[in-house]
């Protein structure tokens, strides 16, 4: 066992020996020292240079060509040249070439990169070129994640200079940050600036509605090269992969975002040693807390994330986790919305034992549990939406809505399984208060002002009985396919 002075940070003398071990990493997770002041950062970018590296990749792209007669006028080929396709409708194949950046973390050649980067490059199509840029080597890619954007690519090589990874979860607004990376394929090139924010997620509109969003936001000049690269912090440690930027140009803005080091060494880690990547699972469905739910539900603020069901034989579902609770804290850390509980659990390996504080009817309550495995996503199979909106009836205080009782024809139509209970929402008028709420048709008002609804007319008469401006919805939807149920705030029209 290595002796570890306590002035020095946790340091491996060398990474894994092979694939499938895990990787050991150089990591130092004290806070940076804020205190330090200095006219130059040569020292710091002399240590981090040697590990970052440009990647260059190849996808072959083939191509069959739309074709006019006119493109057989020799005068049209005289000035286009006989590399214009032929007319003879056979596929035309070319080479598109990438480029990014990738972040060395084992002297024996595991690198870190942004899965985009790299995404449908041919099987031999990665290669890597060392800071001197001279020294190339073939890249296999050992693994990539979607959701998070992280790809791991490895190089045949012994002796590299791995950098040392920080804790992403100790920064701070105002760090100041250096990006290091190949811009336009210039060369290698380093800017700086600070952190911009912190857990910043931009609502699916980077990864998408599946990924994992808690990017680090600095204002270091990114530009198209820089993904992938290093992000790191005065003291030459890395804090994030670099992977995109927010520009109308696509160049740089002062908004460039990074995933966190934190996040991207734990999906390195299980694509190393179990090949894919495997999350935690509660078995909820959630939502954010709006104003109006807030106040509905008695809530002193609006962190925290809403159940609004809760999946059968499911680790939530055996800790007692019930709809309508609140679910304020993971693990000892605070929930700020659903969004970052999701990534919460996500980030915490399936098995461990999870404790819970959810606020139940406003009251504090603590649950513990043992976390699942995240199932493959759900594909949502396709449904005849044509309505048919025979034997419906008009809701007076959902105004501008139309529900029918459940039965076996809406079921099919709607894709609603067997197991949920209510009244169909079989139109919504699109100038309406529920279509502002977001109630939309398909979907099933399972409880008003949380009293169960079994069928239409229950429905109505819960709703026309209900007191106050505002009426609480607890509503089945099918979402992207999955299904589940959330809750809704709908605000009654004066006139009612």
């Amino acid at each position: 066992m290595w002796l570890l002075p306590l002035v020095a940070a946790v340091c491996a003398l060398s990474a894994c020996a092979k694939d499938g071990a895990p990787p050991r990493f150089n990591i130092s997770d004290k806070p940076v020292d804020r205190d330090a002041r200095g006219a130059s950062y040569a020292a710091v970018i002399k240590r981090v240079t040697p590990s970052v590296v440009s990647i260059y990749s190849t996808r072959t792209l083939r191509v069959r060509p739309f074709w006019h007669d006119f493109f057989n006028d020799p005068l049209f080929r005289r000035f286009f040249g006989e590399e214009f396709p032929r007319p003879d409708g056979r596929s035309r194949t070319f080479k598109q070439q990438g480029l990014g950046s990738g972040v060395i973390v084992t002297d024996d050649g595991y690198i870190l990169t942004a899965r985009h980067v790299i995404a449908d490059a041919d099987k031999d199509g990665v290669e890597v070129a060392l800071a001197d840029g001279k020294t190339k080597y073939s890249a296999r890619v050992i693994g990539s994640d979607a959701q998070t954007d992280v790809a791991v690519l490895k190089i045949e090589a012994k002796g590299l200079t791995p950098i040392t990874l920080a804790d992403s979860d100790k920064l701070e607004v105002g760090d100041v940050v250096l990006a290091v990376g190949n811009p336009f394929g210039v060369g290698q090139s380093v800017t700086m600036g600070i952190i911009s924010a912190l857990g910043r997620d931009v609502r699916g509109r980077i990864l998408g509605s599946e990924g994992y969003e808690d990017f680090i936001q600095t204002d270091a000049p990114i530009n198209p090269g820089n993904s992938g690269g290093a992000l790191v912090d005065v003291e030459g440690r890395l804090i994030g992969i670099n992977q995109s930027i927010v520009s109308g140009s696509f160049a740089n803005a002062g908004v460039g975002f990074a995933i966190p080091i934190n996040l991207a060494r734990s999906v390195m880690t299980q694509l190393i040693t179990k090949g894919k990547v495997a999350r935690g699972y509660l078995g909820v469905v959630i939502q954010p807390v709006t104003p109006d739910l807030a106040r509905e539900f008695n809530l002193p603020d609006e962190s925290g994330a809403l159940v609004g069901d809760v999946q059968p034989d499911t680790p939530a579902e055996k800790a007692g986790i019930k709809t309508g609770d609140v679910i304020v804290e993971f693990n000892g850390r605070k929930v700020n919305d659903s969004r970052h509980l999701r990534l919460l659990v996500a980030q915490t390996p399936p098995g461990s034992k999870a404790t819970l504080k959810v606020l139940r009817d406003g009251k504090p309550k603590t649950l513990s549990l043992t976390l699942g495995t995240l199932p493959d996503e759900l594909s949502g199979g396709s449904s005849d939406t044509q309505s048919n909106l025979s034997e419906t009836q008009k809701a007076d205080a959902l105004e501008g809505v139309e529900l029918a009782d459940l039965d076996a024809r809406l079921r099919r139509q709607y894709d609603i399984p067997a197991t949920v209970r209510g009244a169909v929402v079989t139109s919504v008028a699109e100038d309406s208060p529920a279509a502002e709420a977001g109630l939309r048709e398909g979907d099933v008002i399972q409880e008003i002002n949380r009293q169960p609804v079994r069928n239409a007319d229950e429905a109505i008469a819960l709703s026309r009985k209900a007191e106050g401006d505002r009426i609480l919805l607890r509503v089945w939807s099918s979402g992207d396919g999955a299904g589940g149920s959330r809750w809704l705030v709908l605000k009654r029209p004066k006139s009612s």
